[in-house]
């Protein structure tokens, strides 16, 4: 059986391609949704926490000392900064703080990949996906 994660992955960075799309070609206000801007800084808070609750649930199974004990608090920790950080931050240090979370746990998914803890397609996917989402906040941030 062919696994969905990828096709969901893939799925999942189209509001921020979209997002920077609309703020290049200078739509600020999407109907129904709101400012450009709010949609998707709300979207980024859900999925960059959405990827610390995944390292969550990875240490749950991982029978290793290290990382049963890091990623728990590393995700915590990361999921509590993004959501102080959204509530406090201006739209331009928001995309900043959401570029260096994404960085962050790519940086994270690399060290498990090496460690044998995640698979060559997971973190694959994961590098392809989380560069098209960078790229797009940088976009939005300039554009902004």
């Amino acid at each position: 059986m062919q696994k969905i994660f990828p096709h969901l992955t893939y799925a999942g960075a189209i509001p921020f391609v979209f997002s920077a799309l609309c703020l290049v070609i200078g739509v600020t206000q999407l109907p129904l949704l709101g400012p450009v801007e709010q949609v998707l800084s709300v979207y980024a808070l859900v999925i960059s926490t959405f990827l610390t609750g995944v390292h969550w649930g990875q240490h749950l199974h991982i029978n290793e000392d290290r990382w049963g004990v890091i990623l728990p608090i590393l995700s915590n920790a990361l999921a509590v900064l993004l959501w102080i950080g959204f509530l406090t931050l201006s739209f331009n240090m928001l995309v900043a703080m959401f570029i260096a979370a994404f960085i962050l746990l790519l940086v994270i998914d690399h060290r498990m990949y090496r460690a044998d803890l995640i698979s060559r397609h997971y973190f694959r996917t994961r590098i392809i996906v989380s560069s098209i989402v960078i790229a797009s906040l940088i976009i939005s941030g300039i554009f902004s």
